[in-house]
């Protein structure tokens, strides 16, 4: 066993390294659900044969000691030599291929459930959601509010939820599944979204976009057009680019599922949301690639809903919620 857990272990090291330094695409849902059932395995293995088995043999120690002693009591020897009082915590002990498998199961199963049902932690890793959510910010999303999924299917098992207009959502990207993305819920399924000369319309009526003062970026060390904007009852703030233009040319839009449902121009693109799909845009409007590039969100591809900050090693006064 110890060869084969060797085996094991040297498997995901191997996998998890070559994720690293980028030979394979990773999916570390897969990955945790494996090392959950995996150390189940081992776990239940211990708990209904390697330990009553250890256990048996101590007995079995302890039961040979005595009767040595008996033996030799009856031959009048009183004074007898002593075993080591170790021995039996050796026999009992866990062998190291138990201790990082079955032992490392609990910790593994609670991370497992609480990542796949309740709260998973994401980076943020571009600027695409500013001035909402910065590079570097970490931030706790919900996987229950939208309906509970099954991990790695992602097959949902409970209701919950309807995503609505103005949430910051976490899901799966369409033209690559194993990438997660976050972007802010602009269209629900019917709505005809319209962005055009960077207003935004929302099934003819114009959602209200207020200016506040300049935002400083800080990576490009350049001042940008900040507005305040009320999306569904929610307000948040986002940001233009007088350089970038509002419509996009064709070598940037990639097919998509249901693009017939979209008219592009120089002025930008109006579509219009299928069922079971959602049209989402970064708060930094003029760079972001959201749904105006690759299309629609199905409902299938749905994290959760993203809620607060964390942590942020280089700006702790980032941390909270951030709706």
């Amino acid at each position: 066993m110890a060869f084969l857990t060797s085996l094991i272990l040297a498997a995901f090291a191997g996998y998890i390294g070559a994720w690293y330094f980028g030979a394979v695409e990773g999916n570390f849902a897969l990955l945790l659900f494996l090392a959950t059932v995996v150390t189940g395995v081992y776990w239940l293995a211990e708990r209904f044969y390697f330990l009553p088995r250890r256990r048996r043999a101590a007995d079995a120690l302890d039961a040979s000691l005595v009767q040595r002693r008996e033996e030799l009591a009856r031959q009048g020897i009183t004074q007898v030599d002593t075993v080591d009082a170790k021995a039996r915590e050796r026999l009992i002990m866990q062998p190291w291929w138990l201790d990082w498998t079955a032992g490392l199961f609990p910790v593994i199963l609670a991370v497992f459930l609480l990542r796949s049902f309740l709260f998973e932690p994401f980076k943020i890793p571009s600027g695409s959601m500013m001035p909402t959510l910065l590079t570097g910010d970490l931030i706790l999303v919900n996987k229950f509010v939208y309906g509970l999924r099954l991990p790695v299917i992602n097959t949902k098992i409970t209701e919950g939820k309807a995503p609505e207009r103005g949430d910051v959502m976490v899901f799966r990207y369409p033209p690559k599944p194993s990438m997660d993305y976050i972007k802010r819920v602009v269209g629900v399924p019917g709505d005809e979204v319209a962005y055009l000369n960077k207003k935004l319309t929302i099934n003819g009526q114009p959602v209200s976009k207020t200016a506040i003062p300049d935002y400083f970026d800080e990576e490009t060390m350049r001042y940008l057009k900040q507005y305040q904007e009320d999306l569904g009852g929610k307000s948040h703030k986002l940001l233009n680019d007088e350089t970038r233009r509002a419509g996009l040319s064709e070598a940037e839009i990639m097919q998509f599922p249901n693009q017939e449902n979209c008219r592009y121009s120089v002025e930008g693109v109006v579509c219009k949301v299928p069922a079971g799909h959602y049209f989402v845009m970064g708060d930094n409007r003029d760079n972001s690639l959201d749904s105006r590039y690759w299309g629609f969100v199905p409902d299938q591809n749905i994290v959760g809903k993203a809620f607060l900050v964390w942590m942020n090693f280089g700006n702790l006064k980032r941390i909270g919620t951030f709706e």
